[in-house]
This record gives structure tokens, sequence and C-alpha cells, in this order.
């Protein structure tokens, strides 16, 4: 029995009426700190998390996750894209030609990522043909020199469907009137959106086309890879093309893109730091839920000491009691974090319905709704933190009961 008597003891000094309303309200405090804290931040990391996958979905949609180039243009490239299709790891691969030049429309001057793309394999590695908000990605045609336009590029240049864009190549070349830029005309047939940084700075024309107007002959820069783990692509990259016969390099989303969602994880993992503390601070709330609590229960004490309770059953007794504590708070909190964290995106928009507000306008940021994405490995650390936060937290008190002289406790009583 006598492994029991924290536990029993614990449970009844939970469960009974006290006479201290101050003691009941700091423990209801304590309570309820932790389960907001434990609340808000599964809901925050939550809704990072669906910022990072929106991000992820819709730059890594568009950015090749790999591209292998040989040096002097890849003349067979559908020899190595067959050959490259065949590892396990490859699940698309599409011929591009890459240049940058500048875009003018109506006296309105744009510089651009120029992307010579074959529609038939385009879909195979990038979502453009998703977002596309006019036109057509089949649109773009060999021999009709048709681009395709990012929504913000095409609104800065003022240029709409069927208009007319020059584009400048950074190369001169002679003519009887002297040294010229190269100047090509191109007719827009699409328009499209990911919401992101891209609808400002990319164009697609057919590889034909580009071909002709970088005098590569049948030869294209490279080939652009999808990949089933984004993660691994340097590495893929790196054993695809050293396996290939003759001078390849590999490249991937990382060297281009890997300080951005670096970024957000570093902004993911400091938001989540201080927000813990936030718990933490709840959690400690129990410390003096339960110091005044010994001090009520100094009589208490010294009787179960003169009864023969060892100091190590005192202390368990008030580290159940403490404990018990934080377990409601953080199941109540981890309750309430996961509904939020699955109903936020709707319970935002129907705020936004309601008093005709936008938070977030997607002429500013990429997306117009707050995502929100529930990982359960997240809900387990911040459980299982707050629940060694709170264990924490009952131990200083509990030393300071096991402590108690019996002498000492029952001489004025």
């Amino acid at each position: 029995m006598k492994t029991n008597i924290p536990l029993l003891v614990g449970l009844r000094y939970t469960r009974a009426r006290r006479r201290n309303h101050f003691i009941s309200f700091i423990s209801l405090i304590s309570m309820l700190g932790l389960m907001l804290g434990v609340a808000v931040l599964i809901t925050v990391l939550s809704v990072m998390n669906g910022f990072d996958q929106e991000l992820r979905s819709r730059i890594l949609g568009m950015v090749p996750h790999a591209t292998i180039t040989e040096q002097g243009g890849m003349r067979d490239w559908e020899m190595i894209a067959e050959q490259v299709n065949q590892h396990e790891d490859v699940i698309g691969v599409a011929p591009f030609i890459n240049a940058e030049g500048m875009l003018t429309h109506q006296g309105n001057v744009k510089g651009a990522l120029i992307t010579g793309i074959d529609p038939q394999y385009e879909t195979d590695v990038s979502i453009v043909g998703n977002h596309i908000k006019e036109g057509s990605l089949e649109d773009l045609e060999g021999g009709r020199f048709g681009i395709v336009l990012g929504e913000l590029l095409a609104r800065q240049l003022g240029a709409i469907i069927g208009d007319k864009v020059t584009l400048v190549l950074p190369e001169a070349s002679l003519s009887p009137a002297g040294v010229m830029p190269r100047l090509k005309r191109f007719t827009v047939v699409g328009i499209f959106k990911v919401g992101a940084d891209l609808d400002a700075s990319a164009a697609y024309i057919h590889i034909n086309d580009g071909a002709r107007l970088f005098r590569l002959g049948d030869a294209v820069h490279g080939v652009r890879l999808k990949l089933n783990d984004l993660f691994e692509a340097p590495y893929v990259a790196w054993r695809l093309a050293s396996d290939l016969p003759g001078r390849f390099y590999a490249s991937s989303w990382v060297r281009s893109h890997g300080n951005l969602f670096q970024a957000i994880q570093m902004e993911k993992k400091m938001i989540g730091l201080l927000l813990l503390m936030i718990v933490a601070v709840a959690a400690f709330n129990i410390v003096s839920t339960l110091i005044i609590m010994v001090t009520e229960k100094q009589s208490d004490i010294a009787i179960l000491r003169t009864m023969g309770a060892s100091p190590a059953t005192i202390m368990g007794i008030f580290v159940v009691q403490g404990f018990l504590i934080g377990l409601v708070g953080t199941l109540l909190g981890t309750t309430l974090g996961v509904i939020l964290a699955l109903t936020v995106t709707d319970i935002v928009s129907g705020i936004e319905s309601l008093f005709n507000v936008q938070f977030l306008n997607e002429n500013v940021y990429f997306i117009s709704y707050l995502p929100s994405q529930l990982r359960w490995e997240d809900v387990g650390f911040i459980s299982v933190a707050a629940l060694v936060l709170s264990l924490l937290a009952t131990l200083y008190p509990a030393y300071r009961a096991s402590k108690i002289q019996p002498a000492e406790a029952l001489r004025y009583d």
C-alpha cells in the first residue's frame, strides 16, 4: 500500500473541495494558461506548416527539382531523357532552354527569365499548365512565336492575350545601321498565375522558337527533372550526371531557392521556441499553486510523517497533484489546438465574410487564405514538452514539502 499512498493522497487533494478558494483560483489559472499555451502553439505551427507547404508546392512546382546540362548544348536530349527516366527517383523529364532578356510593350520595359519549353513534356515537371488564367499552354506552337507571361509581368507590361511584345536579348548584332540589340516580337497566347514571385519574372516560349532565337539548331540547354523526394535532389542529380557519358553538369533547387526554405524553417523554429516559453510560464505557475498548498497542508504532512511516511512519499504526493494539473491542461490544450488547426482556415474565412475584411490580400501575399497543415509529430512534441515542464515545475514545491519537520509543523496546532 505504501507505493500507492502518493497517488491516492495526491488524487484526494486534487479532487477535494478546498476551503482556500485562492488556491483553487491559482490552480485554475495554471490549468487554463497551460491549455491556451499548448493550443496556440499547435495552431501557429500548423499555420506555418501550411505556408511552408503552399510555398513548396507553388514555387517548387514551377522551379525544376533538378537540371542536367551539357557544355555546348545538349543535342541528343531524347536519348538522355530516356536514360534518366529509368531512375527510380525520377518521375518526369522535360527539355528546356533558358535565357534572360527584356520584354517591352507600349513603352513599358521589364526584365524576364525566358524559358523555352515543350508543352507536351512540360506538364510532367511543372504545374504551370494547371495555373493558366487566360489562354492555354498548348497554344505555344513552334514557328508561331507565342509567349506565355506571368500575371504580374503581363500587368506591368500592360499586355493582354493577343498583344505583341518585343523580346530584347543582351546580345548585339551588326546591321547596316550599326550595332543593334537582337529583337524578336512575340504574341501573348497565355497568362499564368501561381501566386509567387515567379508571376513577375517568368515567361515561356516554345522550345523550337527558343532554339531558333538563340541559334542552337537542334540542341537544347538541358533537361529538367521532377523527383519523388525533392530533398534528395542534389544527390540524385549529381549521380545521374556522373552516370551519363560525356561532360554533364547537375544543379538543383537547393542552389536557387534553398535559402528561402531554410529561412522558413528557421523562422518556424524560432517562433515555436518563443511560444514554448509561454507554455513554460504557464507550467511554472504550478509552482506557486503547490507552494501555497504545501503551506496550507503542513499539519497533514506532519501527521503523515509521524505515521511513518517517508520524505519520498510526501514528495510524491505533491508531484502527483501538480502533474495532474499539467495533464488536464495539456489534454484540453491539445484537443483545442487540434480543433483550431483543422478549422482555422474556415474560421478566418467566416470572419472575413462576416465583417467584410480581408486579412491576406492576394495582390500582396501569394495566397488569399490562411493555410493550415496539422502534423501529428508537432502535436506529440508539444504535448510531451508541456507534460515534462509540468513535471519539472512540481519538483521544488514537492522537495520543500518533504523537508517539513513534524515537530515544527505541529508546534502551534
